[in-house]
């Protein structure tokens, strides 16, 4: 009998055999699969149950034509495998491969040779718990397998592909810790233990890179290797909350898969030989958008999707048929189940009656959020400098620089640290001798090592590092080489540098956690919860940069806490979600002479207290040289200096700093700024501290007012008035200055913020170009030939024309067809609507520099007197902002005019918003007596405001011109090259367990 043909012929029904456990049989989609099956009446639907499978014989079991079989707990895979060779059904899925599912080494070994993309990994195996293995080695920070190093963050896998406790490994710079997934329990996907930092030995295990995904996981299922649907969750590597609809359900949302993630379904599914199957898909994003596949499971279906079902019903059907019965295959005019579907309420749906989601129907849509964002409040930054020529410290410094003479070392490891501390623990003196003989020098040089040993001392641990230490050879000296021909050079003389503070306290992440959610809820028109389903279904082109500085990351981390709804710790969010960027967002080097002379020329007129004439003060008071500062500015800094022995550290009336901060490092601070501010020798004042004085009076106000502080808020308005003069000015005594400084310091940035705008046209205007082409082939946009002008010298895949330059630019745009909602699945106003949020967080500076680039472009002469960006009320405004504080911010949204031609100007707008940040309102108006200051020490931040006239357009065109001469061009970003995940993230972030933050 022609096998092919068995139970179909003589007008007999196919009999589908189910040999699988009951549990799995009973679970809803097999259920509605095998429903759906059976009402096409041409099969016969075969259980076997788990009595006979576990328990009889195979010669016994049912006879069937075609086979679904398929691995779970507890299953008889080999006995399954003798019953297909006795009764040879056609099988669904392949038996013999599914052991090769319990291996997960072997599953990457099997994809890598099908040419499936894998994370980097490495295999340890044991063959007991415990065993040492040569070839591995483990670090602080890293592992070594077979030579191979593996840096944190990584992950750990079980080989056993049963086992789903798989663990994540931080590293010490970003806190450290380990956070464990595991398969759901109630609500949770995942637990941080902040304290785990060593791996588990205690069995075999498969290292892998880490792969940054955006927060967001795709799980792709197969029916065929013709067929692949999507879906996306939110990943338990974030805060491991699993997120679940109001019937209870893990929400997930169906995504379109670009062509190559097609083409690796295809590859997995044939490459295992499973027809149904299921794996997990990593998008990420290391200098170009690739996709990966990680975990590789069996028989594995969608869990609520009713279309989802009729397809995967269908294409069984006529796998079924064509094997078993070709010459009836048809394709049904109409479905034949009858089943009382209710329509799927989706969150969009929901969402839409309550009118919090998807832009309104009307012309203007939002497009893109571009936003520069200053980190929270902070402990207040300090430097101890000293000269050194102890030969301990001298050979520790040579230790670390490689034997260099002339090269300086960084500390910042706790190793490193360690090894300073025990040095200067030896050289501290335990007491002052006293003598008359020492000097003011000497005696002074004692106190600052005092405060390096207690510095280094602070907390008892070097937990994530907020010390850092250098130290610069100054001098040298010739001594005879050890082998006794010549002379060698070593240094005699070096300055330490020591660096600490500046940590984000408890307040600072609370302010940039609900600077997250308001962004979430007002930043986005009409939008509301429904942000996160534009995140969760790759509609939210989302990415967050951060500087080098532990306080601007873990900034940037609650921030991405508050604004995709997140729990738990920041670690485990940090290095999912944010990237480093120092070279944009780090530092003042390239306005450091700029910044020098403008420091010069502001001593010169605070000590004078004259206002240098100019402009029209009336009309234009920030046109003056030194505008804000105070006129008696001379009389209020000698009060300052007079104050300084009010702060008498030993008339705290009760408790203890808040935060981590000692007693004697509270003592050492104000006693450096009191001795920095004023040097009794040269009779000269430092203007440069009045910054610092002013931090620390306005911190220890707000998180020290319990210690009753004599005289500190006399001292906080003195500081202050002057601060207010100060800080402005810093970054240029005039517009003109402040304009120039401000390019140097904010040009990559500002650069960046450009190619973003752009990035969002081009994709636009490519979309509506391809909608255009299917009605009319012949479509020339000027919109897009502005845009290959503007990059045509970038050698870059994602623009037209290209260049023989050899630079290239990570434009954060893919090559492949972009991520987003699969349309068939997708109730929501506008499916193809994607929204770009660009988020960079940073310090003081940059945000004070890219404000003046806005303020003061039109001031240059190629703009031949164009109006400025912002409007006079605006610059009155920003005049009279003396402060803009922690979590100050400046906003740029882009909308999208949809009823005006591409080619208009006014398609797309630019709106531009500020904030001041923290209100210190409740600091201005406490008194020495009476402190109404919030329990929490967390100071609330200013609402938004308009940089623009009501009412006014801002063209994308308009904005390009007038702030391109400042900004770094395109073709001058330095090559986007995939770097180890472990140098995206800072070395200096804070410790994730500094003690005591209120």
């Amino acid at each position: 009998m022609d096998r092919r043909n068995h139970g179909a012929h003589g007008g007999g029904k196919i009999r589908i055999g189910v040999c699988v456990m009951e549990k799995k049989v009973s679970c809803s989609p097999m259920e509605q699969i095998l429903e759906r099956l059976h009402a096409f009446g041409e099969f016969e639907i075969i259980i076997f149950g788990d009595k006979v499978i576990l328990e009889d014989p195979i010669e016994s079991w049912p006879l069937c034509d075609c086979l679904i079989a398929f691995y779970s707990a507890g299953y008889p895979l080999e006995k399954a495998e003798k019953y297909a060779v006795l009764r040879r059904p056609f099988l669904v899925n392949e038996l013999d491969p599914q052991y090769l599912l319990h291996d997960r080494s072997k599953v990457y070994e099997h994809l890598k040779l099908f040419g499936v993309p894998v994370p980097t990994y490495a295999v340890v195996r044991r063959e007991h718990p415990n065993q040492e293995l040569n070839y591995f080695i483990e670090q602080d920070d890293f592992i070594e397998i077979h030579g191979k190093r593996f840096c944190k963050p990584f992950v750990e896998k079980p080989i056993d592909g049963d086992d789903h406790n798989i663990m994540i490994y931080y590293p010490s710079y970003a806190g450290g810790g380990m956070k464990e997934l595991f398969r759901k329990v109630g609500n949770r996907s995942s637990e941080f233990y902040p304290e785990v930092r060593k791996v588990r030995r205690d069995g075999s295990y498969i290292y892998e890179e880490f792969m940054p995904t955006g927060g967001t996981d795709v799980k792709v299922y197969t029916i065929g290797p013709g067929y692949a649907h999507a879906e996306a969750r939110k990943s338990p590597v974030v805060d491991g909350v699993v997120m679940r609809n109001s019937d209870g359900k893990e929400v997930r949302y169906p995504v379109l898969l670009t062509p190559t993630e097609k083409q690796i379904a295809r590859n997995v599914c044939q490459a295992f030989r499973q027809a149904v199957c299921g794996f997990d898909l990593l998008r990420c994003d290391l200098g170009e958008a690739r996709s990966y596949v990680c975990d590789v499971n069996g028989w594995s279906f969608v869990k609520s999707s009713y279309k989802y079902y009729d397809d995967a019903a269908c294409i069984l059907r006529k796998m079924f048929l064509d094997e078993k019965a070709p010459h009836i295959y048809t394709i049904p005019a109409h479905l034949p189940w009858r089943i009382s579907e209710p329509a799927q309420p989706s969150d969009a749906v929901r969402n839409r009656e309550q009118g919090t989601v998807g832009i309104p129907t009307q012309s203007e849509e939002l497009r893109c959020v571009i936003a520069v964002i200053r980190h929270g409040d902070r402990t207040p930054k300090q430097k101890v400098k000293l000269k050194i020529t102890q030969e301990k410290l001298l050979k520790l410094m040579l230790k670390y620089n490689g034997g260099k003479a002339h090269a300086e070392a960084k500390l910042k490891s706790a190793l490193q640290l360690q090894d300073l501390l025990d040095a200067t623990r030896i050289l501290v003196p335990r007491a002052r001798s006293g003598r008359e003989s020492d000097s003011d020098a000497e005696v002074e040089h004692a106190e600052k090592l005092r405060q390096v040993r207690a510095v280094l001392e602070e907390g008892g641990h070097f937990s994530g590092i907020y010390r850092k230490v250098q130290l610069k050879p100054s001098n040298w000296a010739h001594i005879p080489k050890s082998s006794g021909e010549g002379e060698e050079e070593v240094p005699s003389e070096a300055l330490m540098i020591l660096k600490y503070g500046g940590v984000l306290t408890h307040a600072g992440r609370k302010q940039a956690e609900e600077l997250g959610r308001y962004f979430r809820n007002n930043m986005y028109p009409s939008e509301g919860p429904g942000l996160l389903r534009l995140h969760s279904t790759y509609r939210h082109d989302l990415k967050i940069y951060s500087s080098d500085e532990g306080r601007v990351q873990m900034s940037a981390a609650a921030f991405a806490k508050g604004l995709l709804d997140l729990e738990g710790d920041l670690t485990p969010i940090l290095v999912s979600l944010v990237s480093k960027d120092s070279s944009m967002l780090d530092g003042l080097q390239d306005g450091t002479i700029e910044i020098s002379e403008a420091k010069a020329q502001l001593h010169d007129i605070i000590i004078s207290s004259k206002v240098a004439n100019g402009g029209d003060p009336a009309g234009f008071p920030w046109m003056v040289d030194g505008a804000d500062v105070s006129t008696n500015a001379a009389q209020l800094l000698t009060d300052l200096a007079l104050w300084r022995t009010e702060i008498d550290m030993d008339r705290i009336a009760a408790g203890l700093p808040c935060g981590s901060e000692s007693f004697l490092l509270m003592f050492a601070r104000w006693k450096k700024l009191e001795r920095d501010l004023y040097n009794e020798r040269k009779k000269r004042f430092d203007t440069t501290q009045i910054p610092d004085i002013y931090d620390s009076c306005k911190y220890d106000l707000l998180h020290n007012s319990h210690l009753n502080l004599n005289g500190l808020h006399d001292l906080f308005k003195v500081s202050q008035l002057l601060a207010d003069g100060v800080i402005p000015n810093e970054y240029g005594i005039n517009p003109k200055q402040k304009l120039k400084i401000g390019s140097k310091i904010a040009r990559r940035l500002l650069g960046k913020i450009l190619i973003d705008l752009h990035n969002t046209r081009r994709e636009i205007t490519e979309v509506a170009a391809e909608s255009s082409t299917r009605h009319d082939p012949i479509v020339v946009s000027s919109t897009k030939r502005k845009e290959r002008c503007y990059h045509d010298s970038v050698r870059n895949e994602n623009f037209e024309g290209s260049s023989t330059d050899e630079k290239s630019v990570d434009l954060d745009s893919h090559k492949e067809t972009k991520y987003c909602l699969d349309p068939k699945y997708a109730n929501v106003l506008d499916p193809e609507r994607r929204v770009r949020t660009r988020l960079y967080f940073t310090s003081e500076s940059h945000i004070h520099s890219l404000m003046n680039v806005l303020r003061y472009c039109y001031l240059d002469e190629s703009l031949n007197g164009e109006e400025s960006l912002i409007c006079k009320n605006a610059s009155d405004h920003l005049f009279k902002t003396k402060e803009l504080d922690y979590m100050s911010y400046i906003v740029l949204r882009m909308f999208e005019n949809t009823e005006v031609p591409l080619e208009d100007p006014k398609r797309f707008r630019i709106e531009m918003t500020y904030s001041r940040g923290a209100d210190i309102s409740c600091l201005e108006s406490a008194t020495n007596t009476d402190y109404f200051l919030p329990d929490d020490h967390t100071m609330q931040i200013m609402e938004p405001e308009q940089l623009q006239e009501v009412g006014s357009y801002l063209t994308l065109d308009k904005f390009d011109k007038m702030t391109r001469p400042f900004a770094m061009p395109a073709e001058d970003f330095p090559p986007a090259t995939p770097q180890c995940l472990a140098v995206r993230f800072c070395e200096d972030i804070e410790s994730q367990g500094a003690r005591r933050q209120h």
